[in-house]
């Protein structure tokens, strides 16, 4: 019996050393608001999203209420923004680079070698190992996907500029049919 305990309690005590070395390495921080304000994740009762989205989708209704309230842009936007490019997985990479839930084009991987008039198209992107990051991925495409609407001052044109360069309004449409489908 003596030799059992021996061999269990390293192993429980490395266990719990990961566990404790996991939980601080992947903590979720709250984003600040303009006053330096910390903003509250709701409750996961409290979710916003409409029912209709996956459980994949709704994993992550805290850190897309948080960051739509800090971009004033409205959460169901980003949830069917979430649906189209990655289905909520996290580690999700397109064939053409793009990375994570919102799938973000990196500076970094293949699209370093997409190249603009000015040089690489997305040189000053974060890169793939930031957008890895679930929290990272939605505080970047959701501040991107306002900026844009913002910039081109509509939400179709917004998405357009989100989406695929070579697909025209067809992404765009897509997303608000998402959208409009899943209220």
């Amino acid at each position: 019996m003596n030799r059992v305990r021996q061999a269990i309690l390293p192993g429980v005590l490395i266990s719990c050393l990961g566990l404790w070395i996991f939980t601080r390495l992947f903590s979720v921080s709250l984003p600040l608001s303009q006053d330096g304000q910390k903003y509250a994740f709701p409750e996961p009762s409290s979710c916003s999203l409409a029912s209709a989205y996956p459980p994949d989708i709704q994993q992550w209704c805290p850190l897309i209420q948080a960051y739509a309230a800090k971009y004033d842009i409205d959460p169901n936007l980003v949830a069917a923004v979430m649906l189209q490019e990655s289905g909520g997985n996290p580690k999700a990479y397109s064939h053409s680079g793009a990375v994570g839930l919102l799938q973000v084009m990196p500076r970094d991987g293949i699209a370093a070698n997409f190249m603009c008039k000015n040089g690489p198209c997305f040189a000053n992107r974060p890169g793939m190992e930031e957008l890895f990051d679930p929290q990272f991925n939605i505080e970047y495409g959701v501040r991107l996907l306002a900026n844009l609407i913002q910039k081109k001052g509509s939400l179709r044109d917004g998405l357009k500029a989100y989406g695929p360069m070579d697909v025209g309004y067809r992404y765009a449409d897509i997303v608000l049919n998402i959208y409009e489908n899943y209220q």
